[in-house]
């Protein structure tokens, strides 16, 4: 099972998050997932649709590399970077242009195949800075 679910986040990112495939994100969530990202709760693959194309719309050429995986039963935790450009809208701020480059971290749980549990956190001050949008 630990193969299988290693596989399960490789392709997550790859086809998801690098590729854009929005099809992958209903392929690979459970019906009834419950996604923790920083202080927000998503419930179900919409809900996560809507994050992913918000996200993708202020970045489009985000590339993830995952550094590490870590698998343990129904559970993998994974650390991973990411480069990106603003190129759209983001939190109702024109896109800067400038490229980023941040990390992040999740855990998730598998069942039957697919997520449906995931916590995950990303140095999203470090990226804001990055962008010119928080100063500190």
């Amino acid at each position: 099972m630990s193969a299988e679910n290693t596989e399960l986040i490789e392709r997550w990112f790859r086809e998801v998050w690098n590729a854009g495939n929005v099809a992958t994100i209903r392929e690979l969530l459970a019906d009834d997932v419950v996604t923790h990202i920083g202080d927000q709760t998503l419930r179900g693959p919409s809900a996560f649709e809507d994050f992913h194309t918000a996200y993708r719309t202020a970045f489009p050429d985000v590339n993830v590399r995952v550094e590490h995986i870590v698998t343990q039963g129904d559970t993998v935790a994974f650390r991973w970077t990411a480069t990106a450009t603003h190129t759209g809208t983001l939190l109702g701020r024109v896109p800067t242009g400038r490229r980023v480059a941040f990390e992040g971290m999740g855990i998730v749980r598998v069942d039957n195949g697919k997520i449906v549990e995931g916590w995950n956190t990303f140095d999203q001050l470090g990226m804001l800075q990055q962008l010119g949008i928080v100063k500190l």
